[in-house]
């Protein structure tokens, strides 16, 4: 048995019926030079003899009575392999546009709690021998570091030997309800020892912010703490889910970082704000302030962990009112260095420390009310997440992965979450927002790889090249 963390029990209670707070990750195979017949039962088997080392997968949710405290893992549990692992069609041409609305009608529908948190969706019909892996994962399992190395132990990584069995995890039994309560008043009496710890830490993180903040020169150009503007991308969220994705090549924004002598982030940031701005003008017809972007920041960065979520967020001023791509850079990477630097000054472990708090008998109704009712987040406008992934290129079930893709939640209030992963030689973007935001959900896409392009003819550099070893691109419209 093994608690939930605050920040784990926040993403469960947070969920509500239009807030669904699973992941995904997306991993689409190249088959084309495989040999033999490729298809669902190689993966399956792939699944069956590497589920040993995916232990999360086999956890299910204990709830504690009277909601005493946060939830626990059920460890090592049997797993329906039938009910878990599923098959899906690709509607014709079977392109990256099919695909992405595939994704989006799974990633509509919440988890069942009674079993362990997950589904693997086979998705078949893809055009060219192509297949993918469509992993909705709650959140609640795992976040963006820990989503990496689980699913990097689920490929085969070229001169990476992998332990596999046949052996069926063994049968789990559920503990007693006097054991979950005496167990929650012992965590309960450890947390109230630590609190004086907890007090004093947040008191001096933010005695050194107001103190840094003192220190700095004023910028007008960056967005004010707790003041995100009104745009189309905040109201509330609709349970219905679009998917869109892009690929970039990778030594291309490694390229333009190096020529701007800034961060590999503070381009994709950039690259995000400029593709905003075009989405603001279209929508909005005004780009005329900052924006407020959350960027989570990982706080265990261990290639072991598979499990949990140990991340904080970062507030990052995003300048979509700034035309001038090179300006844009200039500013983005102003506001994420003060947003790391507030971060480190605050704690970065801080925030999670003090959701452990979080009370579970009042935490579910009030992210309910909160769910329904906010059109407006004035903590942030979108959610843009960086997450590096496999070096080295993967395989399932013998066949190549050519891409994967993964994106995170949708807040209340807040209908855009943009996910870079970077896979080998790529930049893969997955962008995930609701049925009431885009006319297409590519629009948002497109709007990524018009900035990047941007951004480098500014510089003096080429257009982004077209990632041969991805799926075709897919257009607004098209």
């Amino acid at each position: 048995m093994k608690r939930l963390n605050g920040m784990d029990a926040m993403l469960l209670y947070s969920e509500t019926p239009n807030l669904h707070t699973h992941t995904l990750k997306v991993a689409v195979i190249d088959a084309a030079g495989y040999d033999g017949e490729y298809g669902f039962d190689a993966f399956r088997q792939t699944v069956a003899r590497r589920l040993h080392l995916l232990d999360p997968l086999r956890y299910r949710l204990i709830d504690i009575p009277w909601r005493l405290h946060h939830p626990m893992w059920l460890q090592d549990c049997p797993v329906d392999l039938d009910y878990h692992l599923r098959r899906v069609r690709v509607p014709a041409p079977g392109g990256r546009r099919e695909l992405d609305r595939v994704i989006g009608e799974i990633a509509s529908t919440p988890l069942d709690r009674s079993r362990p948190l997950w589904e693997f969706h086979f998705a078949e019909g893809l055009a060219d021998d192509r297949f993918a892996l469509i992993g909705k994962v709650h959140h609640t399992l795992a976040d963006g570091v820990a989503s990496a190395n689980l699913l990097a132990r689920l490929m085969d990584l070229v001169d990476t030997p992998q332990d596999e069995r046949d052996e069926p995890p063994q049968a789990c039994a559920e503990p007693t309800a006097r054991d979950l309560v005496w167990g929650a008043q012992v965590d309960h009496f450890q947390n109230i020892t630590g609190l004086p710890g907890l007090v004093a830490d947040a008191a001096r993180g933010v005695s050194r912010l107001r103190r840094k903040a003192k220190e700095r020169r004023e910028v007008p150009d960056l967005a004010k703490p707790f003041n995100a503007p009104p745009t189309f991308l905040n109201h509330v969220v609709s349970p219905v889910r679009t998917f869109a994705t892009a690929t970039l090549a990778l030594a291309e924004v490694k390229e333009t970082a190096k020529h701007l002598g800034v961060t590999f982030n503070d381009v994709v940031l950039a690259v995000a704000a400029g593709g905003l701005r075009e989405l603001l003008l279209r929508y909005d017809g005004r780009a005329d302030r900052p924006i407020m972007a959350t960027v989570p920041v990982a706080t265990d960065k261990s290639s072991e962990r598979i499990t949990g979520n140990e991340i904080g967020g970062m507030m990052v001023s995003l300048p979509v009112h700034i035309d001038d791509p090179l300006q844009r850079v200039e500013l983005t990477s102003v506001a994420t260095t003060r947003a790391k630097e507030n971060n480190d000054l605050l704690g970065p472990t801080l925030q999670g420390r003090m959701l452990e708090y979080l009370p579970p008998p009042l935490a579910p109704a009030l992210f309910r009310a909160q769910a329904k009712r906010a059109d407006h987040n004035r903590l942030m406008n979108v959610a843009i997440s960086n997450v590096p992934g496999p070096r080295r290129r993967g395989h399932i079930g013998g066949a190549p992965v050519s891409e994967i893709y993964s994106v995170g939640v949708l807040s209340a209030g807040s209908a855009f979450n943009m996910t870079v992963w970077s896979y080998v030689d790529q930049l893969d973007i997955a962008i995930l927002s609701d049925d009431a935001t885009f006319k297409d959900p590519h629009e948002s896409t497109d709007a990524m790889v018009h900035a990047f392009d941007e951004l480098r003819l500014a510089c003096g550099l080429t257009r982004a090249a077209v990632v041969e070893s991805a799926m075709a691109p897919a257009t607004a419209g098209g």
